[in-house]
Formats: C-alpha cells, structure tokens, sequence
C-alpha cells in the first residue's frame, strides 16, 4: 500500500496517475497548501523540500520519496511497467521525463506565476515565458510526428509531460498548428487511468479549461497568489 500525499496540481497528478495506471492500491492524503500543511514538522520529516507530491511505501516500512520524477520512477520500477529495463530504452524514457521536469514544468509554472497570480502584470516577463513554453510545445509536437509516444512506448513520460501540457489555457500558451500534440493529448486524456488521476485529490476544473466558470478560476488564482511568498 503506498500512502500518497497530494494535492491538486500538475505535479501531484503525476503520481496519481502513475498510480491509477499500475494499479497499485493507494490512500490518498490531502495536503493544503493554503493552510501551510506542506510546512508543518510532520510533513517534512517525509518531504524536507516541503512540496508535493510525497509518497510512502509501507511495504517497504515507510520507505518516503519525494520529487514527482523520482516517485514516478519508484513506482515503475516497483511495477516493472512505464519504465523499460534496457539501458537504452530507459534512458530514451528519463531524458523525456527530465525535459518535462527541467523545461516544461518550470517554465509553465513561470508563465502562470506572471500571466495569473503576479498582481502586477509585466508584459516582457509573460512573453518570455509564453515564448519559451510554445518553443517546448513544438520540440514535443516534432517528437510526436515520428512516434505515437515520446518514448516509442507508453511510459511515464508521457504521463508526466501531460499533466502540464493539458493546462496550457492556464499558461496563456496558443497550440495552434501543433497538430501532433493535439493528437497525443487526445488519446493522453481517453486514458481511464488519467481521467481518474486528474481527479486526485479532487477536480480542478480551471486548469485545464478557464474558457467556462471565470468566477472558480479566479478563486484558484487568488489561492495560488498567496502561495507565491512562501
């Protein structure tokens, strides 16, 4: 059983996710990150970065991984799926799963930090970040033209390069002409396994489409805004 604390973000989607996807069996463990729960004493002691997400394998006698790569890979590794054993097909995986965590992940996460929590809005900083966030997008949509997923097979890559990717509205980043993408993340969300871990710890609409409610996605702007100080 692996308890799995989270909340609602791309990283946490992730491992839940990965999760849903090996079917391993899982409790879920909200953290809220408004209240400062990822700061408490109890939840550094498993997570010294005080982020999530954080898994911990009882079966392995509370054995905590932090970092959302890093819990991908344990559990693929704890499956023997999502994750070749060949040298070369591993790392074909891990360079697609590093791409999204030094490229993909940052700069949306910069792009939304100034496109929708910085309260005041710095034109120069949002172009920078949307720019380089298209310039990303388009590096996947080539990979995609080639092959069905990033890494021949279905892997963790593409799970994790997915999460981010499907909020690209929030991100304020234009997919147009990137038809490959649109392609992968189509069929990335036809998955039952990733229709079920988006909803872990619970839906968040707005991520994913603002083109509906405003008043929620304002609401989960305002939140994150107070997060950006600590």
């Amino acid at each position: 059983m692996i308890d799995l604390y989270t909340a609602p973000t791309p990283n946490g989607w992730k491992a839940s996710i990965t999760l849903e996807e090996l079917g391993i069996p899982y409790e879920v463990h909200v953290v809220n990150l408004l209240g400062g729960d990822q700061k408490k004493p109890d939840y550094l002691r498993l997570n010294p970065n005080g982020r999530i997400p954080t898994i911990v394998d009882r079966g392995e006698g509370g054995f905590a991984v932090f970092e959302s790569g890093a819990i991908m890979i344990y559990l693929a590794e704890m499956a023997g799926r999502l994750l070749p054993t060949d040298r070369k097909g591993r790392s074909l995986v891990i360079q697609w799963l590093m791409f999204q965590m030094g490229g993909i992940g940052p700069m949306m996460g910069q792009a939304n930090v100034f496109y929708r929590y910085f309260p005041e809005k710095i034109q120069p900083a949002i172009d920078r970040y949307q720019n380089e966030c298209r310039r990303l997008f388009e590096v996947l949509d080539r990979r995609l033209g080639e092959s069905e997923w990033l890494a021949d097979d279905y892997s963790v890559a593409d799970i994790a390069n997915w999460t981010w990717v499907r909020t690209y509205k929030w991100s304020g980043v234009d997919v147009t002409g990137l038809d490959h993408l649109q392609r992968w993340m189509d069929a990335m969300a036809a998955r039952p396994a990733c229709q079920r871990g988006v909803k872990v710890p619970f839906e968040i609409p707005a991520l994913a489409d603002d083109d509906g409610d405003t008043s929620a996605a304002e609401e989960f702007a305002k939140g994150a805004r107070t997060l950006l100080q600590r």
